[in-house]
């Protein structure tokens, strides 16, 4: 049987079915660069045909692995799937300058290795299928992976006792297939599914007897995600303050893994600034009850940040100011509490106080922490990057109550992102944003969620301030939409064959190596994908071919102050994003076919 898969440019007949003998089998007749993916099954051997090369892999018939994925029962098929040519005429490459031109568009994908990839007694978990499935993204010109390098893990022994050595073979390991690293100082704990990695124990000893090392909510409930920032100059930790312990950690992996560092393996140190790595506060855990779409709570009560409100009130002419008791609770709506509440305490004076306060400080934090950060790798050649998540439930109601609660004081009328941005401008680094395949229609209704206008507003701030935008996806997605959504978001204004476009993200990471990533269609679907985001040129491994190069680190610029800062907040409207991709990996009529090949998965 052939399977004619349908051109995005070309929608609008169903896919033609026809059965042909093999013998008849279309054979390498096509120029260049008309793309066909050919793949036979006959004897045991698969064979893939892209344009003008070919790739044979090993392919053992009764449900071994190849390269798309495995066949999980039945007999494999002896029949051909022969795909129609992905003809994009406007993005043929017929000269040398035509290619370079188009490499301009090139957006790099990383995929996310397990969070347990290095396990909690410091070990490579399952090398040989780790490395197996290092191969299956090398094949699918995945440009490289993201990896948490664990805070608890490495220095878990006790103060400035590094061990990195799982950390080396694995990313010993990433080199040898070809793959390029973005490593995440991860400084949080996490507990997910069966992962459970703490912070180090000789931590978690001084929380024993301070508990106000951690967030805190209203009602004392205390988070061990992360340090509260209230201990970040405190000289608690074996006479070191927080920022102190997460600097010299990072002075350490730059001295460990220098080898990786001046080969160019790692491009990127992502560096933890709150829970889950992202520079927030843990507004919404699950882990105490929250469910969306709850409007979060506010994580300021602990005895250190209790009193650096107080002084700051103080200092403000308002000593009876206090930290809010009418903000509700994790799963409030925002009308029904009255700090949310239309002319509520969030538009008075005090509650305007306290919000720019509770801001500031994340702001402060994150500040602090990517100024060690720079100073630990100067004149590496790597890129420093900043995490933000995307709040996306209550955007669209006036208070925009969950990202208050979690230290985005965005408001209609005043941009909360943007301070961020011109933050992390002075230390020339990256933000990087998830919720990049969010869909509004998606969302239930009463979430009010406006992820796609969150994305618009957080990239275009940004883009204002001069620095790079990496994007993840939030949550897993397989399907050929949630493709379509990141797709978009990464060049929202589509490629420009004449060189480089108006705007376009430096990267995107992908959320998350698994077995359901590589099932058949599944992994079939993600190929495409990649080939898209690469605007239809094969694997670059050179960043400066495709206008992001990656030079040695600066040391970062003097100090913003505050009140200058605060200048971004005045609100102004967000870059144009066109209404849908111009690289679509397929829509409906592809989806027919996904569900015929899920038949042999």
């Amino acid at each position: 049987m052939s399977l004619m898969r349908q051109s995005s440019f070309n929608r609008a007949s169903p896919p033609q079915m026809t059965s042909i003998p093999y013998a008849s089998l279309p054979r390498q007749q096509r120029p260049l660069p008309a793309r066909v993916h050919l793949q036979r099954w006959h004897g045991g051997q698969q064979q893939v045909i892209l344009g003008r090369s070919r790739k044979i892999e090993k392919l053992e018939i009764g449900g071994r692995s190849f390269l798309n994925g495995p066949f999980k029962g039945g007999r494999a098929p002896q029949a051909m799937a022969y795909e129609k040519p992905e003809m994009f005429p406007e993005f043929e490459t017929d000269t040398y300058a035509d290619k370079e031109k188009m490499l301009a568009n090139y957006v790099p994908v990383f995929v996310m290795l397990p969070l347990d990839v290095v396990s909690v007694d410091n070990t490579l978990n399952k090398p040989e299928e780790l490395r197996k499935r290092l191969k299956h993204l090398r094949n699918a010109d995945v440009d490289g992976v993201m990896v948490d390098v664990w805070w608890g893990i490495v220095e878990g022994k006790g103060p400035k006792l590094y061990d990195w050595s799982a950390y080396k073979d694995l990313f010993r390991m990433v080199q040898e297939e070809g793959l390029k690293l973005q490593a995440i100082m991860s400084f949080h704990n996490c507990v997910e599914g069966t992962v459970n990695i703490p912070m180090p124990p000789w931590i978690l000893e001084v929380g024993k007897s301070n508990p106000d090392i951690y967030y805190t909510n209203r009602r004392g409930t205390r988070n061990q995600e992360y340090l509260t920032i209230g201990v970040d100059n405190q000289p608690i930790f074996q006479e070191r303050t927080a920022v102190e312990v997460y600097r010299d950690f990072m002075k350490s992996f730059r001295e460990n893994m220098a080898d990786f560092l001046d080969a160019g393996v790692i491009t990127d140190v992502e560096v933890g600034l709150g829970p889950s790595g992202e520079l927030r506060y843990p507004s919404y855990p699950e882990a105490q009850g929250w469910v969306f779409p709850g409007i979060g709570e506010f994580q300021c009560y602990d005895k250190y940040m209790k009193r650096d409100f107080k002084e700051a009130a103080t200092v403000a002419g308002h000593p009876e100011w206090d930290l809010p008791d009418d903000a509700g609770e994790y799963n409030s709506s925002p009308k029904s509490i009255k700090f949310f509440a239309a002319k509520g305490t969030y538009l008075m004076n005090s509650g305007k106080f306290f919000l720019t306060w509770y801001s500031n400080k994340l702001i402060m934090h994150g500040d602090q922490i990517l100024d060690a950060a720079n100073e630990g790798f100067l004149g590496c050649k790597v890129k420093i990057v900043a995490k933000a998540t995307g709040i996306h439930w209550w955007y669209q109601d006036d208070s925009h109550a969950a990202e208050l609660t979690a230290g985005y004081y965005n408001l209609n009328d005043r941009d909360g992102y943007r301070p961020i941005a011109r933050m992390l401008a002075r230390h020339d680094a990256i933000l990087n944003f998830t919720c990049a395949e969010m869909i509004n229609s998606e969302q239930i209704k009463m979430a009010m969620s406006g992820a796609e206008e969150l994305v618009q507003q957080v990239f275009s701030a940004a883009w204002r301030e001069g620095i790079e935008v990496a994007c993840e996806n939030a949550l897993s997605r397989y399907d050929r939409r949630g493709y379509n959504q990141i797709l978009r978001n990464s060049r929202p204004q589509g490629i420009d064959r004449s060189g480089k476009p108006q705007r376009r993200v430096f990267a995107m990471t992908y959320l998350r190596l698994s077995d359901e990533l590589l099932k058949m269609v599944n992994f079939r679907i993600f190929r495409t994908f990649v080939r898209r985001m690469h605007a239809h040129q094969d694997y670059c491994p050179d960043p400066w071919k495709y206008y992001k190069p990656i030079t040695a680190m600066q040391r970062s610029k003097a100090a913003t102050p505050m009140d200058k800062i605060l200048e971004a907040t005045e609100p102004t409207p967000p870059y144009s994003f066109d209404p849908e991709t111009d690289t679509s990996v397929g829509g409906a009529y592809a989806e027919i076919i996904d569900t015929l090949f899920g038949l042999f998965d």
